[in-house]
């Protein structure tokens, strides 16, 4: 038997390992075939179906929707007036010591106010005695914020409504005063509107005036400054025109030497005009 098993070569040794398996596949523990097949996709698949009647339920609910919304009213928008602005010690107190965050936040829902839910209410509707109030707590709480003269002269004043529109101009010039060089740009425009859109060349030159003689920081631009001057000529007022060069050369606070020769030209260019007459 030794001999036999030491001369048995490897095509004999699988024979005899495969006559050890029996022919229905389950091996020596009798579970491995059938195993093997299971592993593969032999079991059937999980098949589901929604019910009738959970679909049908569903497709009831959808049309009772569609049909709940078309029998609802249309909802009327209504205009809210715009309320009135409380004090300055008021808004101080709300603002728990940060004047600087709750004036950007009533900034931006005074602009906001326009667009109300369902309509969007135009500016010329606005109360602007209130307008005018709100703007001026919030420069109240932020002195150096710019933003209120620019809503409104760049905003507020652009409705087609003159009285509306000279009372933003004239809140611009009020609010001018408390600090010329740094708003000195939005009574600019307010020369412009005035000169341009309103066709009121005085109200134009009052405005210019206020910037030639109160706004004179080394930052102002001269341009602004000479404003009046171009007015005044347009107005035929030659000798106050000559005058007000004059008194600017005679202050003394033009350092720039190109705006010296423009004034001096003009000078020489108003005197021959006023000698041709």
């Amino acid at each position: 038997v030794r001999t036999r098993n030491k001369m048995e070569t490897p095509f004999k040794r699988s024979r005899r390992v495969h006559s050890i398996i029996p022919e229905n596949g389950k091996g020596i523990h009798g579970e491995g075939r059938r195993e093997s097949k299971g592993r593969h996709g032999s079991l059937p698949l999980l098949q589901t179906r929604v019910p009738y009647s959970v679909l049908f339920l569903l497709i009831f609910g959808c049309c009772l929707q569609v049909i709940w919304h078309g029998m609802r009213p249309t909802q009327q928008a209504n205009a809210e007036s715009l309320p009135s602005a409380p004090s300055v010690a008021v808004l101080r107190l709300v603002s728990l010591g940060d004047p600087l965050l709750t004036a950007r936040a009533l900034m931006l829902w005074l602009q906001a106010f326009d667009n109300q839910p369902g309509m969007s209410i135009p500016f010329a509707a606005l109360d602007y005695d209130k307008v005018r109030a709100w703007l001026a707590r919030i420069l109240a709480l932020d002195p150096r914020g710019q933003y209120p003269l620019i809503a409104a002269s760049r905003l507020y004043a652009q409705v087609p409504v003159e009285d509306k529109q000279r009372a933003m101009l004239a809140f611009v010039y009020e609010q001018f005063f408390s600090d010329p060089n740094r708003r000195w740009p939005w009574l600019v425009h307010g020369v412009i509107l005035a000169r341009h859109s309103l066709k009121d060349v005085p109200l134009a030159l009052k405005y210019a005036q206020a910037i030639t003689s109160h706004a004179t920081g080394p930052h102002v631009p001269y341009w602004a400054r000479d404003m009046s001057i171009i007015i005044l000529e347009d107005m035929g007022e030659l000798e106050k025109a000559r005058a007000l060069i004059g008194k600017l050369l005679k202050r003394g606070d033009i350092t720039d030497p190109g705006e010296v020769l423009f004034l001096k030209k003009k000078l020489e260019e108003i005197g021959r005009r006023i000698g041709s007459r």
